[in-house]
């Protein structure tokens, strides 16, 4: 890599890095591609004098910084940290709450839909049991099961993600807690439920479900908790493909792994699981 020495007066004022030579004016015009600095394009011939690879530039050509400089916010230091205080809240956050059921399903379903009342039913059914109803805090599914526990009046929780313009906590949530990072959030929903219930969802559904079931597979949930599938019209090609792909074909899980979820069809058969699990010991 070359240098390239700006002058002015012939008293040198600034040395930079140059990937190449410098030896002619289009190079220079250019000079800004690929590097941290720039040259005035409107500068003129005139202005340059050409001495190999040393550009004589006037003071008012000199290069500036195209990068501003970062914002303390946005150093590893500074997010690890932001990660850790996460983390503490939302343990702090949930360490009161006891027979917690954590609900997970698509944030795009509206009222009328079948899941968003089955999800509503089953939530209000375990609320009036006594257990704490646990969400992402959005719409959809997630709206759904805050409030079947709104209606038969035991906690309803929310543990809402921030975005850059809005909040989407939904009205029914009455104790909430947002999070930036989504890592974060998904190991606080995690945490301690005694049961998982899983609606019809999309990528964000999928990807807990798995997350879940490879944990308790994994032994890093060492307590067996139920994981129920709600909506055999939606579960069932996922867990077949499961049956008999993963297993059957590709012998990539063993066989009893599929023992791990249970799924169902209806609010009542769910609930009448979960009443009959087990009080739940933190797994962190």
């Amino acid at each position: 890599m070359s240098q390239v020495r700006v002058l002015v007066g012939g008293q040198e004022t600034k040395r930079v890095e140059r990937p190449r030579q410098v030896n002619c004016f289009a190079c220079v015009k250019n000079y800004h591609r690929g590097t941290s600095y720039f040259i005035n394009k409107t500068m003129k011939e005139k202005d340059i004098i050409y001495d190999n690879s040393n550009v004589l530039l006037p003071a008012s050509k000199l290069p500036q910084p195209t990068v501003k400089k970062k914002d303390f916010r946005q150093t590893a230091q500074w997010r690890i940290f932001r990660i850790m205080a996460e983390f503490i809240e939302g343990f702090q956050f949930l360490v009161d709450f006891k027979k917690t059921v954590t609900f997970f399903g698509s944030a795009r379903f509206p009222e009328d839909n079948p899941d968003y009342k089955r999800a509503q039913k089953l939530a209000y059914l375990l609320g009036k049991a006594g257990f704490t109803i646990i969400t992402g805090g959005g719409p959809g599914i997630m709206e759904a099961a805050n409030r079947g526990a709104y209606e038969a009046k035991n906690h309803s929780v929310g543990l809402n993600i921030q975005l850059p313009y809005e909040q989407r906590i939904n009205k029914y949530v009455k104790k909430g807690i947002g999070f930036h990072y989504f890592f974060t959030r998904k190991v606080i929903l995690s945490y301690s439920a005694q049961a998982y219930v899983y609606f019809p969802g999309g990528f964000g559904t999928l990807d807990e479900f798995f997350e879940i079931i490879t944990l308790i597979q994994t032994k890093k949930i060492t307590q067996r908790i139920p994981v129920i599938c709600v909506g055999k019209k939606y579960w069932t090609p996922i867990l077949k493909w499961i049956d008999t792909d993963v297993y059957g074909k590709f012998k990539a899980i063993d066989k009893g792994d599929e023992k791990i979820y249970t799924m169902v069809d209806s609010p009542e058969e769910a609930f009448k699981i979960i009443k009959a699990s087990k009080k739940r010991t933190p797994w962190i």
